[in-house]
């Protein structure tokens, strides 16, 4: 509507007052002009093609980085009109699909990594993958969804610190069952204007349902279209903020081109990853110690286009809130990575200046690497882990 076009222009105004986004805020009225001029060009508020590649593989084949395979149910795959031209690029992903779908309010749910959580559900689904160390050094999820739907995603568990500041990135979603002290105290103060806060234990409590098949706290889920309709009731728009920092997405490349790093193994104190190169598919089929990581809700092997591995610092703290261990992450600063994609590993560094920075991988010329059109997975270590690629 008029009067939502207006508050999002508002929105963008107010944060090159206000620096709410660090450098993105100072391009922020700029962009707001360049979305007004592409929606006159584009009659489905896409992109413009200038700005972001058109060509690539389409949601709805069975394409690496796409959950729309043939035996997927149809809750995982995205209609898609029947001309290419029509499409347009995820914003998160960089996936070609319907331009109703491509724009939609980011959405980060935490989710339970313990032995007995296991399979969980809804990752196939999700555009992006962050896995990060949490209290006592076991580690936690956090599934992304835009253009894909999950009827079932969970187990969901309490959110962590660097978990909020990543959804507010994306000024998206956060759905957890509550959080530490720090963290809760934190999405109190900002939540509604870096992030709509979509609490379990909180008003966000009509997204969730428990399992009787499974042990509490094991067993809190929802789902996407549950998590979108009660972020809105919340007061988030259904699409994406236009002022937020967008990574930058390139196409394949042929096959001739594929490295030869075929295994990254990376270690974290109660499991090991293990991602695996299919150049049949061009993904990265992934494994928990010597088992293929399965999805629960469709049955299939989780896979990745794109692994990025973030070494940052880590501790826990028992002063933080008494009675328990927090942990510590210097998510804020600069830091190593490495991206794993097509068989290639590229050196970058990962850049998040301040607390409203977006966080950025930079390649060895200070620009940012265009990942390939797909699902990512942010593997978080512990600077000193030593990850092994062969």
């Amino acid at each position: 509507s008029s009067c939502r076009c207006m508050n999002r222009l508002s929105t963008a105004l107010a944060s090159l007052r206000s620096g709410r986004r660090g450098p993105v805020a100072l391009a922020a009225g700029v962009l707001v002009i360049v979305v007004a001029g592409a929606l006159v060009a584009n009659p489905f508020g896409a992109p413009a093609p200038s700005s972001r590649p058109s060509s690539g593989p389409t949601a709805g084949q069975p394409t690496a980085g796409d959950t729309a395979v043939p035996s997927a149910p149809a809750s995982l795959v995205p209609s898609v009109p029947p001309s290419q031209s029509a499409l347009a690029p995820a914003d998160l992903d960089g996936m070609l699909v319907d331009p109703a779908l491509a724009h939609r309010l980011p959405i980060f749910v935490s989710i339970d990594d313990a032995a007995v959580a296991r399979p969980q559900s809804g990752f196939n689904a999700a555009s992006v993958v962050w896995q990060a160390p949490v209290d006592g050094y076991e580690s936690r999820y956090l599934l992304v969804f835009q253009e894909m739907d999950a009827k079932a995603v969970g187990p969901v568990r309490s959110a962590r610190f660097y978990f909020a500041h990543w959804a507010a990135e994306l000024d998206a979603a956060l759905a957890h069952y509550g959080g530490d002290l720090l963290t809760r105290k934190w999405i109190q103060v900002h939540n509604g204007s870096w992030f709509t806060n979509v609490d379990g234990i909180g008003l966000g409590n009509p997204a969730y349902h428990r399992l009787s098949s499974r042990e509490a706290p094991h067993n809190a889920y929802t789902s996407t279209t549950a998590l979108l309709r009660q972020a809105v009731k919340l007061g988030a728009d259904p699409t994406i903020d236009p002022s937020v920092h967008l990574r930058p997405f390139r196409d394949d490349v042929p096959s001739s081109q594929y490295g030869s790093i075929g295994s990254i193994t990376i270690p974290y104190s109660t499991e090991t990853i293990r991602y695996a190169f299919d150049p049949t598919t061009d993904a990265y089929k992934r494994f928990i110690g010597s088992k293929a990581q399965i999805d629960q809700l469709d049955k299939q092997q989780v896979t990745a286009r794109t692994i990025v591995v973030l070494y940052m610092p880590f501790h826990t703290d028992s002063t933080i809130e008494k009675g328990h261990n927090r942990p510590v992450l210097g998510f804020i600063g600069t830091g190593h990575a490495v991206v794993y994609s097509e068989g290639q590993a590229i050196s970058a560094t990962w850049s998040k200046p301040t607390e409203t920075s977006p966080t950025r991988i930079l390649g060895a010329d200070g620009q940012e690497i265009a990942f390939v059109r797909g699902r990512i997975f942010f593997q978080v270590v512990p600077i000193g882990t030593k990850v092994q690629a062969s």
